[in-house]
C-alpha cells in the first residue's frame, strides 16, 4: 500500500455535482489499472450536514440543534425526517435504475432509523428529572455528522460499481466498541485488507474514534481523515478536489478575467489563509503532511484538464511576490489598554485564557507599552462576554472592542523592495483610510486593518498593484 498511491478527497459541493465529479475525478477517462492506486475520502452532499448539525453560515437549527434545543415535541424528529427526504431525493437524481435507488433508500432508511432509535431512547432519558443527557450532547453530534459520509459513501461506491470499477465503501463511522480505538487505529484496521492495485475505496470523511472528530476538528473533520490517511499509507501526493482553483482573490471581487490562479504555494500560505477562515486544508491536517513531505495539490473539480495549485513545505517563489489578497470583511478588535501594564507580567495570559474560554478565534494581534489588541472572529455576543469577564478582572483597564475590517496579502516570500509603500499608494488613490498595519519579519503576509465599509474597495486596489501590475510587468519583460 504504501508510497504509489494518491489519497483524494472531494468537497461538498463538487460531491453534489455528481456526474462531473465522475466525467472529472473518479473515473475522467481511466480504465483498466489506471482507475486504482487511488484513496477517495468524501464529504457529504453539499447541504447534508447543515440539516443534520445547524447551518455553517445562518446558523438555522439542524437536527442536533432542534434536539438540544428540546422545543417541542416533534421538533427533531422532523428534522431527520427531513434528511430522509433530501437524501431520498439526491438518490433520485443519481440512479437510474430502480433496483439500485431502492438498495440506496434502504442503506439510508436502515441508518436513519437506527439513529433515531437512539436518540428516542434519550429523549425518554431527559423526560425524567433525574436523568441528564448533557454529557451525551456531543456523542449525538458526531453520529449525526457521520451519517451525511455514510450516505455520499456508500452512493459513490454502488454508482462506481455500475460503471464496472471494483469500489469498495470504507465505512468509518460506524459505531461500536472499535469507537475506542484513535483515530490512527480505525484507519490502519480498515484499508489493511484492501489491495490497491484491484479495489478503489470510497472512505467515509467521517471517522468515529476515542477522540472524538466534531469535537476536536469541528466541521474540519473530513480534512483530518484525508490528511491521516495520507500520512499513514504514505502516499506520494494528497489531492483535494474543490469547485474553484485556488486564486490570487476572490473573482466575484476582483473580476474572473483578473483573479489568476496561484499555481506554486507553499504550507506557510496554505495556514495564513486557514487562519483567515478560507482554508486550502485545515491547519491541523496540513501540519501532518508538511511534516511528512506530502505534497497536497488542490483541483478544480470543474476544470478536469488543469492540474490546479501544487502546495509543497520547500516551495519559495523564484522572486519576491504577492500570490493572494484576501481577507475577513468583519473581525472584532478589541482592545486592552492599562497604563500600568509597562514593564508588568500577566496581562496578556489572561487575556488569552479569557478568549480561550470563551471561544473566540484570534486571527491576529499586536502590543505596545500598555495596549494589547487582538483581532477576533466570533459574535457580538462572545465579544460580550468577554468584555465584561476582563472588565471585572481589570476594573482600572480602558477595554473596548469595534466592528473593522482585515485584508491580507500573502506570499511565499513578499520581501520585494517598495511592496509597503506601493500598497499604502494603491490604498490612498482607491479613498482608504487605513487604521493599522501589520508585517511580520517571516515575509508571509501583511495584513492592512480598515474600515468594514472599505474591504471590497481594499481587496481590489491591493490586487490590482501587488497582483495585476506585477503580473503585467512581467509578461512585458518576457516579450
Amino acid at each position: 500500500m504504501m508510497g504509489n498511491h494518491s489519497v483524494e478527497k472531494i468537497g461538498g459541493t463538487s460531491m453534489a455535482a455528481t456526474a462531473t465529479v465522475f466525467d472529472n475525478v473518479l473515473i475522467a477517462g481511466r480504465e483498466g489499472a489506471e482507475l486504482y492506486n487511488r484513496i477517495f475520502v468524501v464529504s457529504a452532499y453539499a447541504g447534508m450536514t447543515d440539516l443534520l448539525l445547524e447551518h455553517k453560515k445562518t446558523g438555522a437549527p439542524g437536527v442536533h440543534a432542534r434536539f438540544v434545543n428540546n422545543d417541542g415535541e416533534e421538533c427533531w424528529r422532523e428534522g431527520l425526517e427531513d434528511v430522509r427526504n433530501a437524501m431520498h431525493e439526491r438518490n433520485a437524481t443519481m440512479f437510474a435504475r430502480a433496483g439500485s435507488r431502492d438498495e440506496a433508500d434502504a442503506f439510508v432508511d436502515q441508518r436513519i432509523d437506527s439513529l433515531a432509535a437512539c436518540l428516542e431512547d434519550l429523549d425518554r432519558l431527559r423526560s425524567h428529572g433525574r436523568f441528564s443527557v448533557k454529557d451525551q450532547l456531543m456523542t449525538v453530534r458526531e453520529m449525526l455528522a457521520g451519517l451525511g459520509e455514510a450516505h455520499s459513501a456508500h452512493s459513490t461506491a454502488l454508482l462506481l460499481r455500475h460503471r464496472g470499477v471494483n469500489a469498495r465503501m470504507v465505512d468509518l463511522t460506524h459505531c461500536g466498541e472499535e469507537d475506542q480505538a484513535s483515530l490512527d487505529e480505525r484507519i490502519l484496521a480498515a484499508l489493511e485488507p484492501i489491495d490497491l492495485t484491484r479495489e478503489l475505496p470510497i472512505v467515509t470523511g467521517y471517522a468515529g474514534c476515542s477522540d472524538g472528530m466534531v469535537r476536536r476538528y469541528a466541521r474540519g473533520y473530513s480534512e483530518m481523515t484525508f490528511s491521516r490517511i495520507a500520512v499513514l499509507t504514505q502516499a506520494r501526493e494528497a489531492i483535494i478536489h474543490k469547485e474553484f482553483h485556488l486564486s490570487s482573490a476572490d473573482p466575484k471581487l476582483v473580476g474572473k478575467g483578473k483573479a489568476r490562479k496561484i499555481g506554486r504555494t507553499n504550507y506557510d500560505v496554505a495556514d495564513q489563509l486557514a487562519n483567515l477562515g478560507m482554508e486550502a486544508i485545515h491547519p491541523r491536517a496540513g501540519r501532518g503532511l508538511r511534516q511528512t513531505d506530502i505534497p497536497l495539490r488542490v483541483r478544480n473539480t470543474f476544470d478536469r484538464e488543469d492540474e490546479g495549485t501544487l502546495i509543497c513545505g520547500n516551495y519559495v517563489s523564484d522572486r519576491p511576490k504577492v500570490e493572494i489578497v484576501t481577507g475577513v470583511p468583519t473581525v472584532h478588535a478589541l482592545q486592552f489598554f492599562e497604563q500600568d501594564m509597562v514593564g508588568e507580567k500577566g496581562y496578556d495570559a489572561a487575556i488569552l485564557e479569557a478568549l480561550t474560554r470563551h471561544g473566540a478565534w484570534i486571527v491576529s494581534k499586536s502590543s505596545n507599552a500598555n495596549t494589547i489588541t487582538h483581532y477576533l472572529t466570533a459574535t457580538g455576543k462572545t465579544v460580550a462576554r468577554v468584555l465584561e469577564e476582563l472588565q471585572g478582572a481589570y476594573p482600572g483597564a480602558a477595554i473596548s472592542a469595534q466592528k473593522v475590517a482585515m485584508v491580507s496579502v500573502i506570499g511565499s516570500d513578499i520581501a520585494r523592495p517598495g511592496l509597503v509603500p506601493d500598497a499604502l499608494v494603491a490604498l490612498d488613490r482607491a479613498g482608504v483610510g487605513m487604521m493599522a498595519m501589520q508585517h511580520q519579519i517571516r515575509n508571509v503576509d501583511i495584513q492592512f486593518v480598515v474600515d468594514c465599509a472599505d474591504f471590497e474597495t481594499a481587496v481590489r486596489a491591493l490586487h490590482k498593484a501587488l497582483v495585476e501590475t506585477t503580473a503585467a510587468a512581467d509578461g512585458r519583460r518576457a516579450a
